[in-house]
């Protein structure tokens, strides 16, 4: 038996289509037993990584696809974006945009660095490779706060 269920969807990189993922996420991650702000998470940080693909991967009248994975665990849930257009440099990318800690309220990320910066803000792991269109992994555990890992904890 294995460990977890997988269930993938394929939809046309087309913007109407984000909307069926975020629901397809939203439902999967409800029958693990994700909090309903966990599940927001979720769907925000999944909505990114396919607008990515969808607003960037394709040349305008290029036909393309986009690849949801999802792996359902007792404890976590691992989602995949797949597309197979123009790739780019998640480093590079990210160079350009941060560091996020400096910025000042007011000002703003260049395009794609929002999405790349709330992907990594609200998923406990994210992985992004780049041959042959992009990937972008990004996992959530259920029950893990965050912030619990950057707070120091002082003694009562």
């Amino acid at each position: 038996m294995k460990p977890f269920d997988y269930v993938e969807i394929r939809v046309p990189a087309k913007p109407q289509y984000v909307s069926v993922a975020r629901l397809t996420i939203s439902g999967l991650a409800n029958r693990i037993g994700f909090t309903y702000d966990d599940i927001e998470d979720l769907k925000i940080a999944a909505s990114e990584a396919i607008t990515n693909a969808v607003q960037h991967a394709y040349a305008d009248n290029e036909e393309g696809e986009v690849v949801i994975g999802c792996a359902l665990y007792e404890e976590k849930i691992e989602i995949m974006v797949a597309d197979h257009g123009k790739s780019f440099d998640f480093e590079e990318t990210k160079a350009k945009v941060g560091p996020y800690h400096d910025l000042e309220e007011g000002s703003f990320l260049r395009e794609g660095g929002l999405g790349l910066y709330l992907i990594e803000t609200l998923m406990d792991e994210v992985k992004v490779h780049h041959q042959e269109g992009v990937t972008v992994f990004m996992t959530k555990h259920v029950g893990v706060e965050q912030v619990d890992e950057n707070v120091e904890h002082i003694p009562s």
